[in-house]
């Protein structure tokens, strides 16, 4: 079963979709808020697999909240998936690197929307190829890059797996372009996402891009 907190300042949005998530055998919605502070208290209290979060809240916005709920240990297993009207903006950017595992625009299909969910539950990136790359470089020339010595500590595969990651291919691809197996992939990665400090594929994703691993 997927446990869903639904994390938007608006009723009438949380209820719609809601009522698309309840209908499904898997996918169980835990809790409902309206700000970011009560998402990250519900998040404490029901530990959800995913936390489906508005950008812009009263109070607590979505890029505080998803800061705080990467930063809490026994948080580690939510994933944070930002939802939002205005597409790709710096606010995305801004919640990727604050840890959320990728975003969802509001104006989704019912099915893309609920295929979304399962993805996010697995711990995969909700960032399409062709979308990480717009967003990226709308923004990273803004960014500091990080020094040299931060990515000291990988080796040449794993550099090699994290430049693939960035360009939106999952572990089987990674693979096939590496041959190797898609457990050794996995293991790359892994191994890259923990040396790097990266919560999930998604922050990996950026750091590629700020230390030009991704090119």
């Amino acid at each position: 079963m997927i446990r869903v907190l639904l994390v938007d300042d608006q009723p009438l949005i949380r209820s719609g979709f809601r009522a698309l998530l309840d209908i499904e055998d898997d996918i169980e919605v835990v809790a409902e808020a309206g700000d970011g502070h009560a998402a990250v208290e519900l998040a404490r209290r029901h530990l959800p697999d995913i936390a489906l979060v508005d950008i812009r809240m009263p109070l607590v916005d979505g890029i505080e909240a998803t800061r705080r709920i990467a930063a809490d240990p026994t948080l580690a297993d939510v994933h944070v998936v930002i939802l939002t009207n205005y597409g790709l903006d710096e606010y995305v950017f801004d919640a990727l690197r604050a840890g959320a595992g990728g975003f969802l625009v509001k104006d989704i299909l019912p099915e893309d929307f609920l295929h979304a969910v399962r993805v996010a539950a697995r711990g995969d990136a909700l960032l399409a190829p062709a979308i990480t790359r717009k967003l990226i470089d709308r923004y990273v020339d803004r960014l500091p890059r990080p020094p040299s010595e931060a990515l000291g500590g990988l080796t040449h595969r794993e550099r090699e797996a994290v430049a693939l990651v960035a360009k939106g291919l999952s572990n089987h691809e990674i693979a096939d372009r590496m041959v190797i197996s898609p457990v050794t992939a996995k293991t790359h990665v892994n191994r890259a996402m923990s040396k790097l400090g990266a919560r999930d594929r998604a922050q990996l994703v950026v750091i590629a891009y700020e230390s030009g691993l991704a090119g």
